[in-house]
This record gives C-alpha cells, sequence and structure tokens, in this order.
C-alpha cells in the first residue's frame, strides 16, 4: 500500500521539495536506517524517488478516495 507524507521544511531543496505538499513514500529501509526517506518529488524523472531527512516530512493518514487518486499518478512522466 502506497504511504503519503506532507513536506515540512526543505532548506537546501527549494527546486525539489514543496512545504505543506504531500508526497507518495516510497519504502527504502536502508535509507531509513540512517535517518532518510524516499519520496516522489517534482523531478519525475526518477521512479526511484530521491533521499531527503527524514526530518523534512510527517506521515499523513488520506481519506480512501485521495490514496486511490495519487496512488493512480505515474511513478514517471
Amino acid at each position: 500500500m502506497d504511504e503519503f507524507v506532507i513536506c515540512i521544511a526543505n532548506e537546501g531543496y527549494e527546486a525539489s521539495l514543496i512545504v505543506s505538499k504531500v508526497y507518495r513514500r516510497l519504502p527504502d529501509p536502508e535509507a531509513e536506517a540512517h535517518g532518510l526517506t524516499r519520496v516522489l518529488d517534482e523531478d519525475t524523472s526518477s521512479t526511484g524517488g530521491y533521499l531527503y531527512p527524514a526530518s523534512f516530512f510527517v506521515p499523513v493518514e488520506l481519506p480512501e478516495k485521495a490514496r486511490r487518486a495519487l496512488a493512480s499518478y505515474p511513478l514517471s512522466s
């Protein structure tokens, strides 16, 4: 199941992350062990997403209709 997070900070990544935007979080246990989170950001050229500090995001529980809508977007352009 897709997980989603809200961006709460973007220092140093202003071109890639928008504060208050919901992003799809991709599972990456190794990155998480190092305090990082992998998300699909504004650069849709990579289906693998990009790593950012986990402190930049908070998990969000979305209504099912919103989850389906966001999950239906392709992982690449």
